[in-house]
């Protein structure tokens, strides 16, 4: 959906077994961003400690238990029953905690950046494939920060095919 992301995760090795740590600490930033959506207490809790493991004061075996928890929330999620898309960047919110705390890096900055377009315009938003260029922008410059890479300063062009993917 980030072809800019996609890219430099391509040249950084976000996959490789060794960049586990640089994956997680991405998905917590993005995660961080629309942290503020969430609805349900325990999974923020499941962020928290997220940071707590990137800080050195949880285990693994915790990580790993909190990874559990955080995708069975997601799967639950009421969903929304709003007609503007609010609760859905709740849900969205909620499954970029859940793919934060699995490792899954792209994945959770994908379902960020919709929390971020739901919750700024609803349904509408995520049609206009311009309201993600914001957050697709930062997320490029995040993970080029936290590799330590120079992002390019060139975006490649969205394509309508992109925003359903």
């Amino acid at each position: 959906m980030n072809p800019s992301l996609d890219q430099l995760a391509k040249q950084v090795d976000l996959n490789a077994p060794s960049n586990e740590r640089l994956r997680l600490a991405f998905g917590h930033a993005c995660v961080l961003r629309v942290q503020h959506l969430l609805e349900e207490p325990a999974v923020a809790d499941c962020l928290g400690g997220l940071g707590q493991y990137l800080g050195g004061s949880l285990s693994r075996t915790q990580l790993e238990q909190l990874a559990a928890e955080a995708a069975r929330l997601a799967n639950h999620h009421q969903g929304s029953k709003s007609i503007d898309g609010c609760g859905h960047a709740a849900v969205s919110a909620t499954y970029a905690v859940a793919n934060a705390l699995a490792g899954k890096a792209l994945a959770a900055a994908e379902y960020a950046a919709y929390a971020t377009v739901y919750g700024q315009g609803g349904y509408a938003a995520v049609a206009d494939l311009e309201s993600f260029e914001p957050e697709f922008d930062w997320q490029v410059q995040c993970l080029a920060s936290l590799a330590g890479q120079e992002p390019s300063p060139h975006r490649p062009p969205l394509v309508a095919s992109e925003q359903t993917s």
